[in-house]
């Protein structure tokens, strides 16, 4: 009986716990953000919302699964030390798939059994998995939004017009492969079927994410706006677009397609030195990518106080 109660106790806490990081981040999109982004929120208002996220900068320390602390660059929202058998472990109070409704169960499902499966069947089927996108709260000024990723599944390079975005790695290893376009735009004829034109790029981002780790935003401007995921292991993402696309607004999703810097010429654009080369690429955009599998499911977390 009083194990019973004990437990009860344990999971009203965990309940109230979720529900208002939740709320939180609710609460502080719709008090900074607008429709139109103007006037755009203020610096102190964005990096709140990354410290409810979970980013405070924090040097010295990286976490590892094992527990182990080694040295390097870590960003937390909180931290708080544990000794366990001798050793020190860091408790992070930051977003959780739990807090999004997302539990263990959820996190093993997606895992699948990748190239190791027991049988081919078993490969097929995990290969087949679908992204699974889950919408949390929509208005005119943000939206929340989580992406499931399956491994190796991959959201193509895609941009956001002049929407800000806050990406929060729940759990897993995501490759992040971002650009920002050169200004003044510079643009070629592409030799492709009907000669579309491309545009150049810098690379803004290319490496592995891997929880936990730093909240990333990408601007209007700077900071990766066409950016591509690709599912190093099973991981989901927790995102917050302002304002949300809207296609009659002029907030399209256009996909593109990366060529390298080497694969097309130009007499007006940037002196780019030999090695700056794998810095740029050239961008052509391209249709909605036929193999682009997603499907959507319904938020089971907590519910929003609207």
């Amino acid at each position: 009986m009083v194990f019973s109660l004990f437990r009860r106790y344990l999971s009203m806490g965990r309940h109230s716990h979720t529900s208002n990081k939740v709320q939180a981040l609710y609460d502080h999109c719709n008090a900074i953000f607008s429709p139109s982004s103007t006037p755009p929120p203020s610096s102190q208002a964005l990096h709140k919302l990354s410290s409810i996220l979970g980013v405070v900068q924090a040097r010295g320390i990286v976490l590892y699964k094992s527990g182990r602390i080694n040295s390097g660059t870590f960003n937390l929202a909180c931290m708080v030390n544990i000794k366990t058998k001798g050793h020190e472990r860091l408790c992070m109070h930051t977003v959780q798939p739990s807090d999004v409704g997302l539990s263990e169960e959820t996190t093993d499902d997606d895992r699948g059994h990748g190239f190791f499966g027991i049988n081919q069947l078993n490969r097929a089927a995990r290969w087949a998995q679908p992204i699974t996108y889950i919408d949390i709260h929509e208005s005119d000024s943000f939206t929340m939004c989580i992406f499931c990723f399956p491994t190796s599944s991959v959201i193509p390079l895609h941009d956001h017009p002049g929407m800000t975005v806050f990406s929060k790695i729940l759990y897993g290893s995501l490759h992040v492969k971002a650009y920002d376009w050169v200004e003044p735009p510079c643009t070629v004829e592409s030799k492709g079927p009907g000669h579309p034109q491309v545009r150049l790029a810098k690379l803004a981002v290319d490496k592995v994410m891997t929880t936990p780790c730093e909240t990333s935003v990408l601007y209007p401007k700077h900071g990766g706006n066409l950016h591509c995921f690709t599912a190093v292991t099973p991981c989901a993402v927790l995102d917050i677009l302002s304002p949300p696309y809207r296609e009659d607004e002029g907030r399209k999703c256009t996909y593109y397609h990366d060529y390298p810097y080497s694969t097309f010429s130009t007499q007006n654009g940037p002196k780019i030195c030999d090695n700056e080369e794998e810095e740029y690429a050239w961008l052509v955009e391209i249709g909605t990518p036929a193999d682009l599998y997603m499907r959507s499911r319904e938020y089971t977390g907590p519910a929003i106080q609207l």
